[in-house]
């Protein structure tokens, strides 16, 4: 540690280095960004922050302040709409505190450590305090993933808690020894997405960046082969084989490739394969048990792929998340230590059920701005309400279809439950704007039911 370091720690106190934005943050944001037209890349590009900073404060990690101030300064944000005001202005106690737990960027490696890969570092634990367990599922998750060559799919509409879960899991598996990565396809630019050898190129990268491996790329990549073949080439002899743990590959937000049927077909397909190489039971198939994949997908968008019906349907375990029970939505409300009656919390569930996303965004309305259930149900439905953003999306998704949208119009408007055609009642369930009950479907929750009969009918 350098002397003029450990001067600067030598003051009693000192700002905390790392804060967490609130679910509230997070949508001002996503907001922000869409007027602007930014993607998350050229956003962090704006920012001049690296693209993984980003992508943890999305996902509500931890992330360096200075780094904070230069995103929100690019969307004209101040930090404290982004970050509780309290713990933006908090402080600490820094006896103890190691510095290089502060966050640095990557050092550029000489020559000389080109082949070598930097020791493993123990990753921090990420904030788990808002977390409520799933316990069923994390087991079999768990189980799963300690399989060599596992493959595991986590499906549920968005925001219904899939980043959270995989969080968990990825930190969980980190603690059984394996390695891992968390690739976002949010952070690839269009050009990514033009072609299939292009495609791979880039993801082969980012992996190999993650692990902190030397790209080979060009002297992997030989154009007489195909790019899926010099994609499992360069897996396998410059991923695999470099590590000498078991790697969990977690690929979120998988349905942006599922929209360009010109990659995702080969993709779904070449993903299957590599589940399969573990079993071959030839020379390569030690290296390729240290593969865990896990594929982490929403339903709303319904583009050129169809996740059921691709190489990918059947293949490996599926774990589709349903809504929080009422044990763990009264767990969530005393996370947030509100003091509530279980008529509080009836209210609550019955304007968005068991929505993870939706619980949340109301329990921290309410916990931050010392309102009422009541005085937040006056206004969650509308405009102004804090559900406007994501409400505005999934009017957007119905938009895309005006044959659903006319069914959905039917179902919000119906005083008891609608018998559908499979495949419409399929597609609403999917989005997360129904129930199922037996043949027949209802909205999800009250919220939807308000807010939709009356923007459909003005469509």
């Amino acid at each position: 540690m350098h002397h003029s370091t450990i001067g600067a720690l030598s003051m009693t106190k000192r700002r905390s280095r790392s804060v967490q934005a609130t679910l509230t943050g997070i949508e001002r944001i996503e907001i922000e960004r869409r007027k602007r037209g930014l993607t998350l890349e050229a956003l962090a590009h704006a920012a001049q922050v690296a693209p993984d900073t980003l992508k943890r404060l999305m996902r509500r990690d931890r992330v360096d302040r200075s780094s904070l101030r230069d995103i929100v300064s690019v969307l004209d944000l101040q930090p404290t709409d982004v970050v509780e005001f309290q713990e933006w202005n908090q402080w600490y106690d820094p006896a103890g505190v190691s510095v290089e737990a502060v966050e640095r960027p990557p050092q550029p490696q000489s020559a000389a450590e080109l082949t070598e890969r930097p020791p493993t570092t123990t990753p921090a634990e990420p904030d788990f305090s808002l977390y409520v367990e799933r316990p069923a599922i994390e087991e079999v998750c768990q189980q799963t993933l300690m399989s060599p060559g596992a493959l595991l799919r986590i499906k549920a509409p968005q925001q219904m808690g899939k980043t959270a879960l995989l969080t968990r899991l990825l930190w969980q598996a980190s603690q059984q020894g394996c390695e891992t990565v968390c690739l976002s396809f949010q952070l690839a630019d269009r050009a990514v997405f033009s072609d299939l050898n292009t495609f791979l190129k880039w993801f082969c990268a980012v992996v190999s960046r993650e692990l902190r491996l030397n790209d080979q790329l060009e002297r992997a990549w030989k154009d007489i082969y195909s790019a899926s073949y010099n994609a499992t080439f360069y897996f396998q002899d410059y991923v695999l084989s470099q590590i000498d743990r078991p790697l969990v590959l977690a690929l979120d937000n998988t349905d942006l490739v599922f929209e360009h049927e010109e990659i995702a077909t080969d993709f779904c397909k070449l993903l299957r394969n590599w589940h399969d190489l573990p079993r071959r039971s030839d020379r390569n198939s030690p290296i390729w048990q240290k593969l865990r994949l896990v594929i982490v997908h929403a339903t709303e968008i319904y583009g050129a792929l169809d996740i059921n019906a691709s190489p990918l349907a059947g293949v490996g375990m599926l774990v589709d998340l349903p809504e929080l029970t009422g044990e763990q939505v009264q767990e969530l409300v005393q996370r947030y230590q509100l003091d509530w009656q279980p008529q509080q919390i009836e209210q609550l569930t019955r304007l968005v059920g068991g929505h993870p996303y939706l619980l949340q965004l109301g329990l921290e309305q309410i916990q931050r701005q010392h309102i009422t259930v009541d005085q937040l149900l006056q206004t969650a439905a509308t405009e102004a309400g804090i559900y406007s953003n994501h409400l505005r999306q999934q009017l957007s998704h119905l938009e895309q279809s005006p044959e659903l949208m006319q069914v959905f119009q039917d179902v919000v408007q119906a005083e008891t439950p609608l018998s559908l055609k499979p495949a419409h009642a399929f597609k609403l369930h999917s989005m997360g704007l129904v129930h199922l009950e037996g043949n027949t479907v209802k909205p999800r929750c009250l919220l939807y039911r308000q807010y939709f009969s009356r923007s459909l009918p003005a469509l």
